[in-house]
């Protein structure tokens, strides 16, 4: 039996082909403990704190059918991880990402109530985690021999 939470592990490449570069790390927020000190959301499995680590993904396909290029990758981590520093002046860090696995799942936040199922609008999406970021071993737009 295929789990309900599967986690496919895909090599960062596969997902950031062109590449991406990281716009941000914050706190994922776990909204059951707002107003607590500490709201910051824990991984179920493992306990460790929720990061998110946010990229632009440098596929032209990307912003195609009205997608943005911004993608949200969540990092397992104790502490915050922490950005590499840039090889461009002026332009973010190109990253990679260590342990990244892809869950599937149905979207189906444009269903609303009393539509006939045909007229439901839902998407097949999925979520990106990872175990930790590191500098692109190869830069965005070069070809790699």
């Amino acid at each position: 039996m295929v789990p309900m939470t599967l986690k496919v592990p895909v090599p960062s490449e596969y997902v950031f082909p062109a590449g991406a570069l990281c716009l941000g790390v914050s706190p994922q927020i776990d909204f059951e403990r707002r107003g607590e000190a500490d709201n910051q959301a824990r991984d179920k499995e493992t306990g460790e704190r929720v990061w998110v680590v946010r990229v632009m993904d440098l596929d032209p396909e990307a912003g195609k059918f009205g997608r943005s290029t911004e993608v949200k990758v969540k990092v397992v981590a104790p502490q915050q991880p922490v950005p590499p520093p840039s090889t461009v002046p002026g332009y973010p860090p190109a990253v990679e990402f260590e342990g990244l696995t892809l869950t599937p799942y149905v979207d189906s936040q444009r269903c609303k109530p009393g539509r006939s199922s045909g007229d439901c609008r839902s998407r097949m999406a999925y979520s990106l985690r990872a175990a930790a970021i590191r500098p692109a071993s190869v830069m965005p737009g070069s070809v790699a021999a």
